[in-house]
């Protein structure tokens, strides 16, 4: 293992918008390294200049070619320090350049991340949503058949679905997303996070198209859709809610506790009255 800071990679993170959002330890480590591996260096020309970094650029994705990877990691071989960024927020999060750290690990070289800014997770902590258990999709297919199939397959999941979307696709998108997953299912957009033009919309999807459709302003930009997990079925008892269940069972009678765990979950009294009577321990005679 090469010590640190010499034969290492960093992965830094770089505002997705404003560009006071980046940390003062990701602006030392671009001062320091011996190259920056930037998506594309003329991008990342205004962030450099605004932080007057210095340091020599090279562009590298992962559609680059193979010689590009070898430089990087030739140099991190001997010792150099190498930044990896991306055009906007947390790379290989959608973004290029996970090749490349498979690469540098399989060598047994430093990898090292340099927190900041990430548009899915500044989408979801704003948005609402539960937060505990969430799927994040990147992209979805472009072809609407595709992205329905995609869709369908999450349709019962019991978590948030996060997802990136071009501005062009966004009403087809929705429009999909109402026939998959129901017009009242809750939903949340974000849309240009952190810049000047940046807004956020929670209402169900059934709004949020007819809203995104009329106003062609809310189809520009950058987005994050976050899309409420489905609701349990009224019979169906959850992993949580049985655990809520079993605590309660333990010091009230099956229907006080029925009661109780059907005002916490939300989930149907019935049900977990059945549940409760089953799992009760037996009175004694």
């Amino acid at each position: 293992m090469h010590p640190d800071p010499w034969g290492t990679l960093y992965i830094v993170a770089t505002p997705i918008g404003n560009l006071a959002d980046m940390s003062p330890r990701a602006v030392d480590v671009l001062h320091s390294v011996e190259i920056i591996a930037c998506e594309d260096t003329r991008h990342s020309k205004k962030l450099l200049d605004h932080y007057h970094i210095k340091s020599p650029t090279m562009t590298y994705h992962d559609h680059s070619d193979r010689q590009s990877a070898d430089k990087i990691l030739d140099r991190l071989d001997r010792g150099d320090s190498v930044a990896l960024i991306s055009d906007a927020g947390t790379p290989l999060i959608s973004d290029p350049g996970y090749r490349l750290v498979a690469e540098a690990r399989k060598r047994g070289l430093n990898v090292i991340p340099i927190p900041g800014s990430c548009a899915l997770v500044s989408a979801l902590s704003v948005s609402g949503l539960a937060t505990d258990r969430f799927s994040f999709i990147g992209f979805l297919p472009a072809k609407s058949s595709a992205r329905k199939s995609v869709l369908q397959a999450r349709q019962s999941a019991n978590e948030t679905l996060v997802c990136y979307e071009a501005p062009h696709r966004i009403v087809e998108t929705l429009a999909d997303a109402v026939a998959v997953l129901g017009g009242q299912r809750e939903a949340f957009i974000a849309r240009e996070i952190s810049k000047k033009f940046e807004t956020y919309s929670r209402a169900t999807l059934f709004e949020l198209h007819a809203m995104v459709s009329d106003d062609s302003f809310q189809q520009r930009g950058e987005m994050v859709l976050v899309i409420a997990a489905s609701p349990p079925s009224p019979g169906v008892i959850t992993a949580d809610a049985e655990r809520i269940l079993q605590l309660l069972v333990g010091e009230l009678s099956p229907s006080k506790a029925a009661s109780l765990a059907a005002k916490i979950t939300g989930l149907d009294k019935r049900a977990l009255y059945q549940r409760a009577i089953e799992t009760s321990p037996p009175t004694s005679p």
